[in-house]
């Protein structure tokens, strides 16, 4: 079901869309896409069928860069205040629902910040986290990370240049107060491993018995 969420931004009210399915197992997950896609690309459509199989809920929404046509992200209050918008959404439908926010790469870091800012949720949920941009590890991400009390699960693969050096990420890891990383041997930021080809929609599927291993814990 496609539903539009109003969201409350500095500069006035939007709306932002979003792809709602309501599942069995007492638990949501609210997905953002990454900075240079929206919440239709495959691999997010991947992932999220594969968690309503496992019974969860899913909601998919678009940041509101997306909605106005852009493809560079807008200021991260934007991003944080959706992020609140699309959670408190997701609550009102279904208010018994343990809610789980996930995101691909900027995505997942947006939540990690609203989180650090006060957004309630039972845990986070990072495909790719974006520590640094590719080659800059001296300008790290990662200063709310050790605030942040809800458990975090971080599926990262081995080759994502956007967590090399890997010794740095382990080191921001064990900053956590709670935190998993699963590891996807040769992956890269968008989990492709060179010399396997494989549809962007099954990579993300792939992902969800980590997650809902991780959630039912």
């Amino acid at each position: 079901m496609t539903v539009a969420i109003e969201v409350e931004l500095p500069t006035g009210v939007t709306t932002v869309s979003a792809d709602w399915d309501q599942g069995t197992n007492g638990a949501t997950v609210v997905i953002a896409h990454g900075a240079g896609t929206g919440k239709d690309h495959p691999f997010l459509t991947g992932f999220a069928s594969g968690l309503y199989e496992q019974g969860f809920s899913t909601l998919r929404f678009n940041f509101p860069y997306v909605e106005l046509g852009r493809r560079m992200p807008g200021p991260a209050a934007h991003a944080i205040a959706t992020w609140n918008a699309v959670v408190g959404f997701a609550r009102s439908v279904d208010p018994e629902a343990a809610i789980w926010a996930a995101g691909k790469s900027y995505g997942g870091r947006m939540a990690s910040m609203a989180v650090a800012e006060g957004m309630t949720v039972d845990g986070l949920v990072y495909l790719g986290y974006p520590l640094h941009a590719p080659g800059k590890p001296e300008k790290p991400r990662a200063e709310h990370l050790p605030a942040i009390a809800v458990p975090q699960l971080f599926i990262e693969g081995t080759n994502d240049p956007f967590i090399q050096p890997v010794s740095q990420f382990d080191e921001v890891v064990a900053t956590c107060q709670d935190a998993r990383v699963v590891w996807i041997e040769g992956g890269g930021h968008t989990f492709e491993i060179k010399g396997h080809r494989r549809e962007a929609s099954d990579i993300g599927s792939s992902l969800v018995t980590f997650v809902s291993e991780f959630a039912g814990r």
